[in-house]
């Protein structure tokens, strides 16, 4: 049985039939980290997501299929695609953003023009590693069937030249990866269902068959809402995790990974392989410069977790601010706003935060998944997580957020912006 399972984002709504693998069954109601008590700081946005940034919306597309040996081009399929529209899917202005990397062990499309411009135009997708050109020719064939035409500094209104951006990490040994089962159509259901609101984790999108430190992983979501004294901005994080050594694990500053052992893996990956996408959104006004400085502090919190940036994984980090419309477009002179230096670290904060949470969360939302070959990846077992959190005095009544730590009083900084 084929699961091409379009995402569209209405809780508990979603289609699933998935024959002989109960575990990836996806229409049972989402289990995040919060919910199990695990502490961090900060406080969240309403949704707890990428989507708590106003305009932004996530479209998936994730394909199960098949179970038993691997055949090369007919499966076993474990992967899919994510996709994200900075300002919404029918809103063609592009927004300010910057790249940077951990380790480059992996691919990220169209990086050069946002480096050199400041700017990310139209729609960004992540997937697994040999479907990038397959995801990047679709989304500019999107673009041209729909009439999508972002907005840039560029000669012409029309189609003229896209370079949209595709990042990836490898979903072996569950996935038939040089099978090349993502289509256009996929590609296209993930762009047409984008919207905004609670975003789907786990086993989902291009994190379906995901591994992180020898746990089943995937993609993760989360938020942080700086207070009205540090300006009221948002900032939201999406990941796509498939990094760690099962022994550097670390939750909420406890070192897990020395309480609990994932079973081993058959067909294992090289220790220290694997990769990790962070794409970090805010609608504070920050220059490119400035969002550089935002996609290093990702970094931070890929650390917490007990990420090295090792040689062989891909550790990409990509930030974008929806502030300053239209500034692409502007003729002659463009007038943007942006936050002073002195007061940019609350939202360094707030993105290291939001970081670590979304793994957490990609990590506690993913179940159990048997893939290409039989083989099975367990998903980290709540109850004794809950155990050694509560052995290191750790462990929140569910749902409650742990308190923010004392911090002089800042001084006020200046009222958020307004978009006319």
């Amino acid at each position: 049985m084929r699961l091409r399972q379009i995402l569209p984002f209405l809780a508990l709504t979603v289609i699933t039939a998935v024959a002989q693998q109960p575990e990836t069954i996806l229409n049972q109601k989402p289990v995040r980290a919060r919910d199990l008590g695990v502490p961090f700081e900060g406080t969240p946005g309403a949704l707890n997501a990428i989507t708590d940034v106003k305009g932004v919306e996530v479209g998936m597309t994730t394909l199960i299929q098949g179970d038993g040996p691997l055949v090369v081009g007919k499966g076993p399929v474990r992967t899919g695609v994510t996709v994200i529209f900075p300002r919404g899917k029918t809103a063609k202005d592009s927004v300010m953003a910057a790249t940077t990397v951990l380790n480059g062990n992996g691919e990220m499309t169209g990086t050069h023009w946002i480096d050199e411009s400041g700017f990310m135009q139209g729609a960004m997708a992540i997937t697994n590693t040999h479907s990038i050109g397959v995801v990047r020719d679709s989304i500019i064939a999107w673009q041209g069937k729909t009439g999508y035409i972002p907005v840039a500094d560029l000669y012409t209104d029309d189609l003229w030249a896209s370079l949209p951006v595709v990042a990836e990490t490898a979903d072996v040994p569950l996935n038939d990866m040089n099978g090349f089962h993502v289509k256009p159509d996929d590609v296209f259901g993930a762009m047409n269902s984008a919207s905004s609101g609670p975003v789907p984790e786990g086993n989902v999108g291009g994190g379906t068959g995901m591994i992180c430190f020898g746990w089943k992983c995937g993609t993760g979501t989360a938020s942080r809402k700086l207070a009205d004294a540090q300006g009221g901005y948002t900032v939201g994080v999406l990941v796509q995790a498939n990094f760690g050594r099962a022994a550097n694990l670390t939750i909420a500053g406890v070192p897990v990974g020395r309480e609990l052992t994932p079973p081993p893996i058959a067909q294992p990956k090289p220790a220290g392989s694997g990769s990790i996408i962070v794409v970090v959104a805010t609608d504070a006004p920050l220059l490119p410069m400035q969002l550089k400085r935002i996609a290093k502090r990702a970094m931070l919190g890929v650390g917490r977790m007990g990420g090295l940036g090792e040689d062989s994984s891909g550790d990409l980090m990509l930030a974008f601010s929806t502030a300053n419309p239209g500034a692409v477009s502007a003729k002659k002179i463009a007038t943007v706003q942006m936050i002073p230096n002195n007061e940019i670290n609350p939202l360094f904060a707030a993105t290291e935060q939001a970081t670590e949470e979304a793994i957490v969360n990609a990590m506690i939302s993913a179940k159990t998944m048997t893939g290409a070959n039989g083989i099975t990846v367990q998903a980290i077992p709540h109850d004794q997580l809950q155990q050694v959190l509560r052995k290191y005095n750790r462990l929140n009544p569910p749902g409650q957020q742990e308190a923010a730590p004392q911090q002089t009083p800042a001084a006020p900084a200046p009222k958020k912006p307004s978009s006319k």
